[in-house]
C-alpha cells in the first residue's frame, strides 16, 4: 500500500495529506461518553444487516478512528457511527481508515450527543481541528448527522458548495439518504433495556428494517396466521362433507 496517496491545500490553507500509519502506531482511545451511544450505533447497524444491506466491500463502524494529516500533523477523530460506501481492501480487523488512502470518503458520519460537550459543533481549525471543521472541511463528508437521544433532536446536515447546510425532514418526520438508499429517522420505543428515543432506518416504500427481536415476533406471528388460515380451510372442508385427511395428493 502506498504511504502517501495525494497533497492538496484546502481553501482554508491547510496542507492535507493521505498517510498511512505505521504498522506500530497506537491510536489514542477516545472514551465512550455514556452506556446509551454503543446501544444506538448497534441497533442502527444492526437492522442493516438483518436486511441484507451491509456488503463485504462497506464499512460501517462505531466511535471508530478516521484519519489524516493536516500541515505534516497527524489527526484522528472517531465519530460515534460512520458509513463508508466502498474500502480498497477487505480487513478482519481495521484500527483505523484514512479515506482517499484505503477507499471512498465516509458518505455518512453520525455524532450523539451528551451531557458532555464532545465538541460536535466545534469549528475550530488550528491544530487539532474541530470535528464539524474536520468533517466538512478536511474529509469533506456528504452528510453529518447530529443525534441528541433524551429530546429526540434530528439535525441532519448536508454538504452543499462546501458548507453544511441543514436540510428539514420530510412530512414523515425522516431523511432520505440517497448513498444508504433508505430513510433515516427517530422511532421512540425500548431495546435492550433503553427506553427513549432511537434512530431508525425505513425503506423506500416506508417499511421500517426491523431490530432481530422485532424480526423474530413478525415471524412467530407469521406462523401463527399461516396455522390460523390452515384450521380455517380443514373447518370448511369438513363442513362441506369432506375430510381433510383423504384428499388426493398430486
Amino acid at each position: 500500500m502506498a504511504t502517501l496517496l495525494s497533497e492538496t491545500k484546502s481553501q482554508t490553507g491547510l496542507v492535507i495529506s493521505w498517510e498511512a500509519l505505521p504498522d506500530d502506531f497506537q491510536l489514542e482511545d477516545e472514551p465512550v461518553e455514556n452506556t446509551g451511544q454503543p446501544l444506538l450505533a448497534g441497533a442502527l447497524r444492526e437492522s442493516l444487516e438483518i436486511s441484507g444491506f451491509i456488503q463485504p466491500q462497506m464499512l460501517i463502524a462505531a466511535n471508530f478512528g478516521l484519519c489524516a494529516t493536516l500541515n505534516e500533523q497527524f489527526v484522528a477523530k472517531a465519530p460515534d457511527w460512520v458509513y463508508v460506501p466502498s474500502v480498497k481492501e477487505i480487513l478482519p480487523e481495521r484500527k483505523s481508515y484514512t479515506p482517499n488512502l484505503e477507499g471512498d470518503v465516509p458518505a455518512v458520519v453520525m455524532e450523539f450527543l451528551s451531557d458532555k460537550d464532545g465538541g460536535e459543533y466545534s469549528v475550530k481549525r488550528i491544530y487539532p481541528p474541530g470535528k464539524w471543521f474536520f468533517y466538512e472541511h478536511i474529509l469533506q463528508v456528504a452528510i453529518y448527522i447530529i443525534f441528541e437521544p433524551d429530546g429526540g433532536l434530528l439535525e441532519y446536515y448536508q454538504l452543499e458548495n462546501g458548507r453544511y447546510e441543514l436540510q428539514q425532514p420530510d412530512e414523515n418526520g425522516r431523511h432520505w439518504i440517497d448513498s444508504v438508499g433508505l430513510f433515516l429517522g427517530t422511532w421512540r420505543g425500548e431495546k435492550e433495556g433503553r427506553s427513549g428515543y432511537w434512530l431508525r432506518w425505513w425503506d423506500q416504500t416506508g417499511n421500517l428494517l426491523p431490530w432481530a427481536v422485532e424480526k423474530i415476533e413478525q415471524e412467530r406471528q407469521r406462523a401463527e396466521q399461516e396455522r390460523g388460515e390452515k384450521e380455517r380451510l380443514i373447518a370448511y372442508l369438513r363442513s362441506q362433507g369432506i375430510d381433510p385427511d383423504n384428499l388426493p395428493i398430486n
